[in-house]
């Protein structure tokens, strides 16, 4: 693309990004972000105390695929600069899960009541960064095209524990035929810091999944004769780990509802 011309394309993602983040930040938009802003880099969130969040970070490190960390704040600072210049975490998700001593307690549109001096927030890449990869490259998103959230599944493939934090791996699925199957491992294998290729194919049993028109978080979409399911490791791997932790205080993003950011996906592609 020539430079002006990319130029123009990248403004007016960021420009997309801070209206999209402004409709959020006034509590206009608290729905899924699946198919929004495109091209931008999304992000999983998990915000709590600083007493825990060395254990934690050792955590997104043992665990790569399901937590790859894009930002990191400091203790107290609600902005994050790398990923928006004027984001604010306490406003720019559509919903957060607050966690009190491992449970989900409550759901909130923002954390002004609820913020504390000690907190950190941690944003990890998110698989809906690559959709915009496999619809440019002519494949059909089974969620977006339905307009649903993607179907998210608790697994039986554990982690690598750090600390407190320890559990299995959360996965989201899409379904594709055999010859766009591979397409989509091609695309998304480019995509590390969105959680790359695909971490198992086809029958979801062997993975634990009872039913995989059942998903434990998000909504089922249709899966088509002859299409397989392919899975990938998912930002709402945290969730688990934190129930398991029993941290007294901590908040996530709800699954499905994440942070834009101002970061373009193919800036943290492997070529």
């Amino acid at each position: 693309m020539h430079t002006g011309a990319y130029s123009d394309f990248k403004n007016n993602l960021l420009d997309q990004a801070s209206e999209l983040r402004a409709r959020i930040r006034s509590g206009a938009h608290t729905a899924p972000t699946s198919g929004l802003a495109n091209s931008l880099l999304q992000g999983n969130v998990v915000i709590l105390p600083s007493e825990w969040a060395g254990d934690f970070l050792l955590y997104c490190q043992n665990n790569p695929v399901a937590c790859p960390l894009i930002g990191m704040s400091q203790p107290g600072d609600p902005s994050l600069p790398d990923l928006g210049h004027d984001l604010d975490i306490r406003t720019d998700v559509p919903e957060y899960q607050v966690f009190r001593n491992g449970e989900r307690a409550e759901k909130v549109t923002d954390l002004k009541s609820l913020w504390q001096d000690d907190l950190v927030t941690f944003v990890l890449g998110c698989s809906f960064s690559f959709e915009a990869a496999l619809i440019r490259a002519g494949l059909s998103v089974r969620n977006v095209d339905e307009g649903r959230n993607v179907s998210m599944f608790r697994s039986n493939i554990a982690t690598r524990p750090a600390g407190r934090f320890s559990g299995n791996m959360v996965v989201s699925m899409r379904p594709f035929s055999g010859a766009d199957a591979i397409r989509a491992i091609q695309i998304t294998t480019r995509l590390p810091k969105a959680h790359g290729a695909p971490v198992h194919i086809g029958d979801p049993s062997l993975i634990g999944i009872r039913d995989v028109n059942q998903p434990d978080f998000g909504d089922p979409v249709t899966i088509r004769p002859g299409e397989l399911p392919l899975f990938w490791a998912c930002g709402v791997t945290p969730q688990l780990a934190l129930e398991n932790a029993r941290l007294p205080f901590a908040i996530t993003h709800v699954p499905g509802k994440m942070l834009l950011t101002e970061r373009l996906n193919e800036e943290l592609a492997v070529l």
